[in-house]
């Protein structure tokens, strides 16, 4: 008996269904009665271009979200903490430089045609989109605000030195380079290979 034609379709449709947005939250459970609460506890990947020009949080890092959830009159207000990683470049001396930001974020996502929506600009005011609300702009936007624009590996960086480009923190405390006038520079290199010597032909000695 010939074997059944293998079917694709399960596969195929497992191909075309949307990637799952982890950074969206269902409210379903939330409800809309005001007063209600949900608190969540996830780790989620980081997006792309979380960054500055010298430090930014790498791409698919854990950004940890402990939240909480409260059904208000216009919306739903979302509070709690944030913990991401960030890497970057010391401003000083160029070292990397690894740290975690521990940041508190507040937001009102506002229901569409509530008052908080119709009186707010449109990049004013976040919205419920459905029964969901998408949370990765708002820590996007909390973490690029609290990143610094020059990094540094220690507060008290010394940079690196003007003459030899080695870090100043690493060097000895008496360490210094003899700068000298380049208007001097010739004379120098007369002092140093005795340039000065007797012409025996020179006419105004004889």
């Amino acid at each position: 008996m010939p074997a059944a034609p293998h079917r694709s379709g399960a596969a195929s449709t497992d191909a075309r269904r949307p990637t799952v947005n982890p950074w969206a939250v269902e409210l379903r459970e939330l409800g809309r009665r005001a007063g209600s609460m949900q608190e969540l506890d996830r780790t989620v990947p980081a997006p792309p271009d979380w960054r500055l020009e010298l430090i930014g949080v790498p791409e698919g890092a854990p950004v940890h979200l402990r939240l909480r959830l409260e059904s208000v009159m216009e919306g739903v207000l979302v509070s709690g903490d944030v913990e991401v990683p960030v890497e970057g470049q010391c401003a000083r001396c160029l070292d990397p430089v690894r740290d975690t930001l521990g940041l508190d974020v507040q937001e009102l996502y506002a229901y569409p045609g509530s008052t908080t929506e119709a009186t707010s600009e449109e990049d004013e005011v976040r919205l419920v989109e459905g029964e969901r609300i998408d949370l990765e702009p708002m820590v996007r936007d909390t973490v690029v605000l609290a990143l610094p624009l020059s990094p540094t590996c220690t507060e008290d960086c010394a940079g690196l030195c003007s003459g030899c480009g080695q870090r100043l923190d690493d060097l000895p405390a008496d360490h210094s380079h003899e700068l000298l006038d380049p208007r001097w520079a010739g004379l120098a290199g007369f002092a140093t290979t005795g340039a000065v010597t007797d012409r025996p032909d020179d006419p105004e000695e004889n």
